[in-house]
C-alpha cells in the first residue's frame, strides 16, 4: 500500500509528467494506491471537478482512523509546533494517517519533511 497527496493526484488527472506523477502511475498499475482521508476531503473542495475524476476517487481504498487517531495527530502537530516548525492540519492529518497505517507517502510538497524528520512520517522514493 502507497498513498499519494493530494497535489500529486491533481497533476496526475491533469496528465502532467514529473517524477511523482511518475510514481503514482506505477502505484496505480499496481493497484496498490491508498488514500488519506483528508485526501478525498481536499480534492472534492474543488466543485469544478470533472465527473470521471470524483468516480475515480471513490473508487480508491482509505486508510480509515485507528483507535485515538485524532489524539495522535493532536500530538505530532504539537510536537512540531513547539519546534517553531510548519504543521498545517491538512498536512498533519494526511501524515498521520500514514504514519499509524504503516503507508509511505507520495508527495512534492516539502512541508511533509517536517513529519518525516520527527514523526516517523514515511516517504515513498
Amino acid at each position: 500500500m502507497i498513498a499519494a497527496d493530494t497535489s500529486v493526484l491533481i497533476d496526475y488527472f491533469k496528465g502532467i509528467n514529473n517524477t511523482n506523477t511518475i510514481k503514482l502511475d506505477k502505484v496505480l498499475m499496481q493497484h496498490a494506491l491508498v488514500l488519506p482521508p483528508i485526501v478525498l476531503v481536499e480534492i472534492f473542495s474543488d466543485g469544478d471537478l470533472p465527473h470521471q475524476f470524483v468516480h475515480k476517487m471513490l473508487e480508491l481504498p482509505t486508510l480509515n482512523p485507528l483507535k485515538d487517531y485524532w489524539l495522535r495527530a493532536g500530538k505530532t502537530r504539537a510536537k512540531l509546533i513547539k519546534k517553531k516548525l510548519k504543521a498545517r492540519l491538512a498536512d498533519t492529518l494526511i501524515a498521520q494517517s500514514c504514519i499509524d497505517h504503516k503507508v509511505p507517502l507520495i508527495t512534492g510538497d516539502t512541508d511533509f519533511r517536517h513529519f518525516v524528520k520527527y514523526c516517523g512520517l514515511v516517504l515513498f522514493l
